[in-house]
C-alpha cells in the first residue's frame, strides 16, 4: 500500500484573545495522495486558511497548534525547527496566497522575486535563474520581457499568475492555493483555474485548494473536505458529494450557489451566521442553523462516521 503524501491527524489550532481561546481548527484529520487535488470549502471563519498555514507550520501569532500531527513525505512537520522549515517551504511545500499585490514586494522587479527564491533554496546561478523564470512566465502566458516590470505594472490576474509561477519555481511536491481567485472577475477566474489545471498535469502537482466557492472545487478537486466551525463535517469524492450531499450544511452550501445546469432551481441561503469560535454552541455546532435538527443535536457533538464512501459528522448517520 502506497503511503499518502500528506497525513493530518487530530489537528487543533487555537488563537489567544482577550475574550478567550479562538478554536480555529478542531480535531481535523485527512490524508492526500500524490497527484490528487483536495478542495477545502466552507464559509469565512470556518478554519480553512488556518489549516493551510498549519500544514506549513506557519500559523501566525498569537495562534498555535495545540494538538495533532502532520506527516509530509515521512517528515513530521510540527517537530521541525525553523531552519528545517525554511528548507521545506517553497522547495517541498509552497503556497499561493490570497492577495498577490500584498504578497509581492512592490520595490522588487518580478525577476528579483524569482532570483531571490532560487538563491535561497538552490545553487542555481543568476543566468540560469533568469532563464528558469522566463520559462515559467512563458508557461503562465506572460511575455518573459516583463521580468523587468514591477508588480504594480501588472493586472490582478497577471499578478496571480506570477504568484503561481513563484509557487511552482522549485517543483514542490505539494502546493496549497489559498483563495487563489479572490477579487478576480469571473472571466479572469476561469482563466486562472484553467491555467492551474494545465500546470497541475504538466508538473504532476499535488494540490490543496482552499476556497469558499464550492463551484471552483467542482472543476478542480478529486476530493472535497467541507469545514464548519473549525471541524471537517463531511469529506469524500467530489462527484459523490455533489450528487448526494449527506450533511445538511453541505446541502445548504450547494443550494446557496447558482447552478447553470439547473437554472430552474432557486438559490436558498443558509439561515443565520457561523458561530463565535470562542463561545461555540453545545452539541453539534451547526444545530442553531440546521433545518433537520432533533434532540441529540443539542446534546452532544456528533462522531465522524463512514457512510456512502465518505466521512460525515452528523447525528443523522450515527
Amino acid at each position: 500500500m502506497v503511503e499518502p503524501l500528506l497525513t493530518v491527524r487530530e489537528l487543533s489550532v487555537e488563537y489567544a484573545s482577550k475574550r478567550g481561546q479562538v478554536k480555529a481548527v478542531t480535531d481535523v484529520s485527512l490524508f492526500l495522495d500524490k497527484g490528487s487535488t483536495l478542495g477545502i470549502v466552507g464559509e469565512s471563519g470556518s478554519g480553512k486558511s488556518t489549516l493551510g498555514f498549519a500544514i506549513l507550520n506557519l500559523v501566525p501569532s498569537p495562534g498555535r497548534v495545540v494538538a495533532g500531527k502532520i506527516m509530509f513525505d515521512h517528515t513530521d512537520i510540527l517537530k521541525q525547527n525553523e531552519d528545517n522549515m525554511r528548507r521545506i517551504r517553497g522547495a517541498e511545500i509552497s503556497m499561493i496566497f490570497q492577495d498577490p499585490l500584498t504578497s509581492l514586494n512592490p520595490l522588487l522587479k518580478i525577476r528579483d522575486h524569482f532570483t531571490e527564491l532560487f538563491r535561497v533554496h538552490s545553487s542555481t546561478n543568476h543566468e540560469d535563474s533568469i532563464s528558469r523564470a522566463g520559462q515559467l512566465l512563458d508557461d503562465l502566458g506572460i511575455a518573459r520581457e516583463r521580468l523587468s516590470d514591477y508588480p504594480h505594472q501588472f493586472s490582478g490576474g497577471m499578478r496571480q499568475r506570477v504568484m503561481i509561477g513563484l509557487a511552482l519555481a522549485l517543483n514542490p511536491k505539494l502546493v496549497i492555493a489559498d483563495e487563489p481567485t479572490t477579487a478576480l472577475d469571473v472571466i479572469v477566474e476561469a482563466q486562472i483555474l484553467e491555467l492551474m489545471k494545465r500546470l497541475k498535469d504538466a508538473y504532476g502537482l499535488t494540490l490543496i485548494l482552499v476556497t469558499h466557492n464550492i463551484g471552483i472545487v467542482a472543476e478542480m478537486a478529486d476530493k472535497i473536505a467541507v469545514m464548519y466551525a473549525g471541524r471537517i463535517i463531511e469529506m469524500g469524492p467530489t462527484n459523490d458529494i455533489f450528487a448526494d450531499p449527506l450533511h445538511p450544511y453541505t446541502k445548504g452550501l450547494l443550494e446557496s450557489a447558482p447552478n447553470i445546469l439547473h437554472p430552474e432551481r432557486s438559490m436558498r441561503p443558509i439561515p443565520g451566521s457561523p458561530p463565535d469560535l470562542i463561545t461555540l454552541p453545545t452539541g453539534c455546532k451547526f444545530h442553531p442553523r440546521c433545518p433537520r435538527i432533533f434532540e441529540p443535536c443539542r446534546m452532544s457533538d456528533p462522531l465522524t462516521v463512514e457512510c456512502k464512501r465518505r466521512l460525515v459528522a452528523c447525528h443523522l448517520y450515527a
